[in-house]
C-alpha cells in the first residue's frame, strides 16, 4: 500500500470515488437523443449549466433503472447548447445517436470542494432530499424527494402521505422555516394543496 492523500488510491482505482475533500453535485439527467450524432437533451439540476457542464467538463454518470449502458461512468463535455428552451449535451465517449439513446435516465453529477458551514440560505437537492415536511402545528405533510432549482424560483417536491408527487414554490410565505439539524421543513401551504 502506498502513502498518500486519503481517499487518493481509491480515487485512482474506481472513476467514480471521491476525495475526502470533495462531493457529488447533481446536475443534469440526459433525455432522449437529439439527431443522430451522440447529441442528449438534457434536464439540468443546476442554476449554472455554463460553468458545470462547459466544454471540457468530466461528468460522472450514473445509470437510472431504465439506462441501457450500465458501463460508461465517465463523461467529457464537447459542446453544450440550447435548442430553444431545452439543453443539448454532447459528449467525447458517444457519437451517434444508438449510444445517445442507451444513455437515456442517467443522472450526472460534478465533482466539488466540500461546503464549509456558511450561514446563507443556499442549499443543493441531495442536501435536503428526504426531509421530513410538516405543517406549522407540526403535523406531518410528507417527505421531501427533490429540490428542482428554476430560473424564476426553485420547487420543492414533495411526496405526500398519499403517495402523490406535490411541487411547493420555495418561497418564505409558503416555507417558513428549514430546520437542517432536524431534518425537518415547515411549510404553510394554501388549503387543498395536500
Amino acid at each position: 500500500m502506498t502513502a498518500g492523500a486519503p481517499g487518493q488510491e481509491a480515487h485512482e482505482t474506481d472513476p467514480q470515488a471521491l476525495p475526502d475533500s470533495a462531493e457529488r453535485l447533481r446536475v443534469a439527467r440526459i433525455g432522449k437523443p437529439h439527431g443522430i450524432r451522440g447529441e442528449v437533451t438534457a434536464q439540468l439540476f443546476t442554476d449554472e449549466p455554463e460553468v458545470r457542464l462547459a466544454p471540457g467538463s468530466v461528468i460522472i454518470r450514473i445509470a437510472g433503472d431504465q439506462t441501457q449502458d450500465r458501463i460508461t461512468t465517465l463523461l467529457t463535455v464537447t459542446r453544450q447548447r440550447w435548442n430553444k428552451s431545452i439543453a443539448l449535451l454532447s459528449f467525447r465517449e458517444i457519437n451517434d445517436r444508438d449510444s445517445a439513446e442507451a444513455l437515456r435516465g442517467s443522472t450526472l453529477y460534478v465533482e466539488v470542494p466540500m461546503e464549509e458551514d456558511s450561514d446563507d440560505d443556499g442549499w443543493y437537492s441531495h442536501e435536503l432530499a428526504g426531509f421530513a415536511c410538516v405543517d406549522s402545528s407540526g403535523e406531518p405533510l410528507g417527505t421531501l424527494k427533490e429540490l428542482i432549482t428554476g430560473t424564476a424560483q426553485d420547487l420543492l417536491v414533495v411526496t405526500a402521505s398519499s403517495g402523490d408527487e406535490v411541487m411547493v414554490p420555495f418561497v418564505e410565505e409558503l416555507v417558513p422555516e428549514v430546520d437542517v439539524e432536524n431534518q425537518r421543513i415547515v411549510l404553510t401551504p394554501p388549503p387543498g394543496l395536500f
